[in-house]
């Protein structure tokens, strides 16, 4: 199996997070940001993950993390979800105004070609503006997260998982984590800290703790 993706893609992580907690072999390929030709010619559009399997392609992260769940018969998804989880990921979608302009700037493999890069910065910015506006609101925003980090603490019921058994709600929390580490200057509660070192190791999926700005 080959798993298309950009590193920094939290929807990409969210396939990734399953392959590792089910140690199924996959090979990722990371394709450049302004690559379009090869997933429109998988898919029909410009989108990853994109899961090539048995000569078939299938997009959709969720749909992706379904499919490789059941294929032993034995889930590994198997925990109640709580809307509290949901929630609080809904309410910090802001903070990727912090993470954008770090995933551009950052030594990542999609963006190993200036093209690349620029497609990427051309793209984000049509969404939330020029980078260097949010960068310079980087304080305020990171206080911002910092406190529904605090908030979130006391949510994380295990190190393992945040509902005490692995739910969707730690594929969709560790991917939206994951992104967040790239930030510098965040005050990490224990807890949430706890969860991410965790989850990293379970899933093998590094944090981005080593290239925050």
């Amino acid at each position: 199996m080959k798993l298309y993706i950009y590193d920094h893609c939290p929807f990409c992580v969210k396939a990734r997070i399953i392959f590792g907690l089910k140690h199924v072999p996959v090979t990722d390929v990371v394709l450049l940001n302004d690559d379009v030709e090869t997933p429109t010619r998988m898919i029909g559009r410009k989108l990853v993950p994109i899961l090539e399997h048995d000569g078939r392609f299938m997009g959709e992260s969720m749909d992706i993390v379904a499919h490789i769940d059941a294929m032993d018969g034995k889930p590994v998804l198997t925990g109640p979800t709580r809307p509290e989880i949901s929630q609080w990921i809904s309410d910090e979608a802001r903070a990727y105004t912090l993470m954008l302009p770090r995933f551009a700037a950052a030594p990542l493999p999609e963006f190993a070609t200036t093209a690349a890069r620029l497609y990427f910065i051309r793209n984000k910015e049509d969404m939330i503006g020029p980078f260097n506006a949010a960068l310079a609101d980087s304080a305020a925003l990171c206080a911002s997260t910092s406190r529904a980090l605090a908030r979130l603490s006391g949510l994380i019921q295990q190190p393992g998982a945040v509902n005490g058994t692995l739910s969707q709600d730690d594929i969709h929390l560790f991917a939206y984590l994951r992104g967040l580490t790239i930030v510098a200057g965040l005050e990490w509660p224990a807890p949430v800290w706890a969860y991410c070192r965790h989850m990293a190791q379970a899933t093998g999926i590094p944090l981005l703790d080593n290239m925050a700005a």
